[in-house]
């Protein structure tokens, strides 16, 4: 018997109608004749709430004690689930994290998936149950119960699916698919049929909050066919896959963003060996991730240096980085939070010279500033005032006509 998994995000299970109506899809996939392994978010905004809960309790709460209380979620929408499905007639069981062999590092609200024993939940499909499995969670060698970060409910299905051995990875939401641009700002904006995993990993990269990058980029690895679908209609959805396109008339597929920006320069830094590893470093231990790193041409050895890292980050960001200006010398420290990301992406890119022009005139023509550019091979992305970003996309969605259909010759 085949195996699909399907998870639901927090939208898709805000109250018990809700639940109920989940309930229906997945019996409705199990008749089909496929054993099934659901994976559930938290109901709603029960995170935030938890999150919320917690800093009335504690100014910093204990990382490992807000694991435990964040994995809490995930249970109660699981337990809830097994109990719709056997009022139904079905049979199903809720399973932890831990409990369906799921295995994390130790890295508290940030844990990466180490392996996954599947051997429970075989056994559980082979006795005719449907498997429920709290997404977003794991458990370490000492049995210490870990969160995978925002998003991480996507890597664990996508996870899941892979030592499974299953057909596909459905994930259902609360949008139909995922679209050239955000539907909330451009109105035209198409939705994608399908899409391959290294243009999908730079659209979640880069903004698109439709999909977790880390699972995109697990699913490309291990070829997992992947389905972003919505919850709330029939509508097909699109799948992310590793078919290529061999041509297509427009090169970009989406134009995506991201408000989760800080910019931060440290000025008069001594231009000399080892400086970039002193400031990278400590940043690397304290878990930030840099983005965009832009070192100006020295004047009497001394330079300016700035990178990017995610607004939620700053304030620890500059608790790392100034006392390590101080120590090699540096002029000082500045911030700017009032920024944003505007990215096109499109893996045609990368052979048709011209797209780089044709974005920044398009911004140009807008007034609109350009602070920083970074780029991959099939990705263009600036970094602007936060307050232009709309226009931004407006603008790029319209210079690259993304609003129309365009035909393509798959290769599989």
């Amino acid at each position: 018997m085949t195996i699909v998994v399907q998870k639901y995000g927090g939208s898709s299970l805000a109250d018990a109608d809700k639940i109920r109506d989940v309930a229906r899809r997945v019996a409705t996939s199990r008749d089909k004749g496929s054993d099934v392994v659901v994976v559930l978010s938290a109901m709603g905004k029960t995170t935030d709430s938890l999150i919320t809960l917690a800093q009335q309790i504690a100014d910093q709460p204990d990382d490992r004690e807000l694991d435990v209380l964040l994995s809490t979620g995930e249970l109660i929408s699981c337990t809830l689930m097994a109990m719709a499905l056997k009022s139904m007639g079905y049979e199903a069981i809720s399973l932890s994290g831990a409990q369906a062999g799921i295995q994390t590092d130790t890295r508290y609200s940030r844990a990466r998936i180490v392996s996954v024993e599947g051997k429970r939940i075989v056994k559980e499909l082979h006795s005719g149950k449907i498997v429920i499995v709290a997404g977003f969670q794991g458990i370490t060698e000492d049995m210490d119960i870990t969160t995978l970060g925002r998003g991480g409910s996507d890597t664990t299905a996508v996870a899941l699916a892979i030592a499974l051995k299953a057909d596909i990875c459905e994930i259902y939401t609360d949008v139909k698919g995922v679209y050239t641009a955000d539907p909330r700002i451009v109105t035209d904006a198409r939705q994608l049929k399908d899409i391959g995993y290294d243009e999908m990993l730079e659209m979640a990269t880069y903004g698109a909050k439709v999909m977790h990058s880390r699972a995109v980029e697990l699913g490309g690895l291990y070829n997992m066919p992947i389905l972003v679908a919505s919850t709330f209609s029939e509508d097909p959805g699109t799948l992310i896959h590793g078919g290529s396109e061999m041509e297509v008339r427009n090169k970009v597929r989406a134009i995506v963003h991201d408000l989760n920006v800080a910019k931060v320069t440290i000025q008069g830094v001594p231009d000399k060996p080892g400086i970039a590893s002193s400031i990278f470093d400590p940043l690397a231990r304290d878990g930030i991730s840099v983005d965009t790193i832009v070192q100006n041409a020295s004047v009497d050895r001394v330079t300016d240096l700035t990178f990017t890292v995610a607004k939620s980050d700053l304030n620890r960001a500059m608790r790392v980085v100034e006392p390590v200006a101080n120590t090699i010398g540096a002029r000082g420290c500045v911030a700017d939070s009032k920024l944003g990301k505007v990215s096109i992406v499109g893996t045609g890119m990368q052979n048709a010279p011209g797209y780089a022009a044709r974005m920044f005139k398009s911004l140009y023509e807008k007034g609109i500033n350009i602070e920083l550019i970074t780029t991959s091979e099939i990705r263009i992305t600036c970094i602007i005032d936060e307050s232009r970003v709309n226009d931004a996309i407006l603008a790029l969605h319209k210079t690259f006509d993304m609003d129309k259909v365009e035909d393509a010759v798959k290769l599989s």
